[in-house]
Formats: structure tokens, C-alpha cells, sequence
């Protein structure tokens, strides 16, 4: 098994014995990230297959062929002096960011067996995935009442007396009966049966193996059902069930249906993909709603859905969705958008590498939102001299708009609540609630 690790933008070589993979294994894994979701129509927005070299782009994960695995690990630091960042800290950072975006809680405990530097990603998500459903099962496997009709010997239930007297009306032996049966075969089952079955096609560690042939056991009586037509709108959750809720969002972005992931099973391969924009933008937005929560500010992420233009007809074009507004009550006194990329030191670049065409954008929301402040926000990184926080303010010419260059480090979890609010509230001061 041809197992690899590199980082977003990265690449690695194929070909001949000199170089890190074989041609086959190339193509094959150029083959599976193609299919996913996040490749695009030119299918090169995950891996660019060049003449000798895979390249990634902005997406990190896991894609995997039958016999060979490429991991993609965010490039969040530059190497501090002369040491490069294990990537097992780079993984931690990862998962952690998915936890939070997904509500999971991560026990210390569970995560200390975990071996970040010599597993992938993918292995360390099954891992926590199968100790959070092993855990669950121990109190039980959910069941509900479901209706069946079959036709018996004896009654069971009650009659069916349209069916009696029309379908079976030649074979008087036989009562159509409806009755409520107890059974596990629901749609929650069906959903981590499926999460259980197309993990253990790409678990390669043993323990992660064990553990899923012994889930895989448990869920026999259960019936297997397609990835495509799993019933996720028939699942409640309610007090009785609740403790499910943590395994339902781990189990959707694992068999594909969040972060536009891509699973295919055994078969042509299995993909586990998040694009870093997104996955920045909403880790910002669930901390941040953490963080002011004891406010008076909201923080309202994708919102907004205010138009650019009306045509002469009154018609609304081009409607904006800002990352992240913070409002107090109906005003917006904030807009952050959020973007995954580095920035440099002003003495190096005065403009700091921030994109003009975000510049642009920012100006459009500032006075669309009648926002005065206008925040882009970046991950800080070892090569900025100033710890995180405001590296740069800008004056919108014409206008009562200001512009904030600002960065957040989230490589430590130190007073983030703190870091966080300082994002906020520098200017506006949150009055707590009352």
C-alpha cells in the first residue's frame, strides 16, 4: 500500500524508480479526486496531473485509490527558524477545526491513543468516529415501532379486510394482518451501517479494522442501503435519541453529504475533501458565535442577501453574501470576510499580498451594508512579525469606511475566546445582556 503526505499547493512526482510514486498510482488517485464534487468542470481543482509531478490545490483530506492513499494536509505555518511543523500537529489542528464546526466534543482522553504523527487523517477520523459509535452502542441500538402487513396463518394485529376479500379471497389459509413490529432496521441504523461498511474498505490501520468488523457485526440484522438512497429526512432527533446527534454529522461528512465530499466506496476509490476557504470561514464563525455569546451581537455567517443593482425594471441583480456580519439588533456594524490565504509583512509589501479584487468586494459591502467597519481576516502565520490581531488600516477614500487587514492565530487554543472578542469589540464595545 503506496502511502503519501503532502501539504495544500504542494506537489509530488511520479514516474520511474527516482521518483516518490509510481505512474499507475498517479493515475488513479488524478482519477478519483476528478470525480469529487470539488473538482470542478476542469476536474483539476483538487489534484492538477501534470507531466511529472500531482499537484495539489486549495483542498486538503484524503484521496484513495485500491492500493494507494494521498493525504493533503493544510501548509497553515511557515518552518519556525529551521523546524518544519510535525504533521502531526498540522492534523490535530485539522480535526480540531472540524469538531468545532460540527459540534463534536473530543474527550482528552480518547484523543491521547490517537497517533497523529503516523496516521492519516482519514484513519484518525475513523478512529474517533468507531470509539464514539462503539461508546453509544453500549446503550443500546435504537428501535421503533414500524408498521408491516403480511399475509399468515393466524391473526397478528389486525385484519386487512380489502386485501382479505380481494387478493385473497381464493386462499382462505391465509389472513392479511397489519401489525406494529419493534425493529432496528430504521433509517438511523441504515445510515451508520452504510458509514461502518464503506469505512471498512478504506481502513488500513488494524485496530481501525477490529474495531469496524466488530460494528459491522452488531448492525447484521440491519439492512444495507445505498450511500445515494439513505433516508437523512426521516431521522428526528428528540430527547430519547439525542445522544445520536454527535455520530449523525460525523457519519454525513464521512459518507459525503457535507464540505461537497466525495465517497465511492471500494470500488473506483474513496475521497474525504474539505475546501480550506469554507472550512476557515465557518471554524471563524462558530468560534465567534462562542465568543459573543454573553453580547448584545449577533453573528450572522452567509447572510445578508442584500443585491448590487436593480436593472429599469425594478429587478435585483447580483446578491451579495458577505462571510460574517456582526449586528447589533437590525444594524450591521461589522463585516468579516475571511480568507485562507498568507499575507506578508507591510515592510515587505505595503498592499501586504491582499488581493485587489478583495479590496473591491469589501468596498461594495461597505456601502451597500452601510458598514463602517470592514474587516478581511487571514490565519496568522510564523512569518508575520506582529503576533495576531490588526496588521493594517486603511481609510476607504470618499467615504466614512474603514478597512482592517487582520490575521488569527489559530494554531493554539490560548485565550482564543479573548483573541476572538478583541476581533469585535475593539471598536464597538458588546454590552453584555441583561
Amino acid at each position: 500500500m503506496i502511502r503519501r503526505t503532502i501539504h495544500e499547493w504542494g506537489s509530488i512526482s511520479y514516474g520511474d524508480a527516482d521518483n516518490e510514486i509510481p505512474s499507475y498510482a498517479a493515475d488513479k488517485l488524478a482519477a478519483v479526486a476528478k470525480s469529487s464534487l470539488l473538482a470542478g468542470r476542469s476536474g483539476i481543482r483538487v489534484l492538477e496531473h501534470g507531466r511529472r509531478a500531482l499537484r495539489a490545490q486549495g483542498v486538503v483530506g484524503i484521496i484513495a485509490a485500491s492500493d494507494c492513499a494521498l493525504e493533503i494536509l493544510p501548509k497553515i505555518d511557515h518552518d519556525k527558524g529551521n523546524e518544519t511543523e510535525p504533521v502531526g500537529t498540522v492534523r490535530k489542528r485539522l480535526v480540531h477545526m472540524l469538531a468545532a464546526v460540527l459540534d463534536l466534543k473530543l474527550e482528552v482522553g480518547a484523543l491521547t491513543q490517537l497517533d497523529w504523527q503516523r496516521n492519516s487523517l482519514l484513519e484518525i477520523l475513523i478512529g474517533v468516529f468507531t470509539q464514539k459509535l462503539t461508546d453509544v452502542l453500549r446503550q443500546g441500538m435504537p428501535r421503533r415501532y414500524v408498521e408491516c402487513e403480511e399475509d399468515l396463518p393466524s391473526v397478528r394485529g389486525r385484519l386487512d379486510l380489502a386485501r382479505q376479500f380481494t387478493t385473497l379471497a381464493a386462499n382462505p389459509s391465509l389472513l392479511a394482518c397489519r401489525f406494529d413490529a419493534l425493529t432496528r432496521d430504521i433509517a438511523l441504523n441504515q445510515i451508520m451501517k452504510a458509514a461502518v461498511q464503506s469505512l471498512a474498505g478504506v481502513a488500513r490501520t488494524v485496530a481501525n479494522q477490529q474495531r469496524l468488523r466488530e460494528l459491522g457485526f452488531l448492525y447484521l440484522e440491519v439492512k444495507g442501503v445505498p450511500i445515494s438512497a439513505l433516508r437523512w429526512d426521516e431521522i428526528v432527533l428528540d430527547r430519547t435519541n439525542n445522544r445520536w446527534a454527535e455520530l449523525l454529522r460525523l457519519a454525513k461528512m464521512l459518507l459525503g453529504q457535507r464540505f461537497q465530499t466525495t465517497s465511492q466506496g471500494t470500488g473506483g476509490g474513496y475521497s474525504l475533501l474539505f475546501e480550506m476557504n469554507s472550512l476557515f470561514e465557518q471554524y471563524v464563525a462558530r468560534k465567534l458565535k462562542q465568543a459573543l455569546r454573553d453580547t448584545d451581537l449577533r453573528v450572522v455567517s452567509q447572510g445578508g442577501q442584500l443585491h448590487c443593482l436593480e436593472d429599469e425594471d425594478n429587478k435585483r441583480l447580483f446578491r451579495t453574501r458577505p462571510d460574517i456580519l456582526i449586528q447589533r439588533g437590525d444594524h450591521v456594524v461589522q463585516i468579516i470576510d475571511t480568507k485562507w490565504k498568507r499575507i506578508v509583512n507591510a515592510a515587505d509589501d505595503p498592499k501586504q499580498g491582499v488581493s485587489q479584487g478583495d479590496v473591491y468586494q469589501m468596498m461594495a459591502y461597505g456601502q451597500l451594508y452601510k458598514c463602517p467597519r470592514l474587516t478581511l481576516l487571514y490565519p496568522h502565520h510564523w512569518g508575520l512579525s506582529p503576533p495576531d490581531g490588526v496588521h493594517s488600516t486603511f481609510r476607504v477614500r470618499g467615504g466614512n469606511h474603514f478597512l482592517e487587514v487582520r490575521t488569527l492565530d489559530i494554531a493554539t487554543d490560548d485565550q482564543l475566546t479573548d483573541r476572538l472578542k478583541a476581533l469585535v469589540i475593539d471598536t464597538h464595545l458588546a454590552k453584555p445582556r441583561t
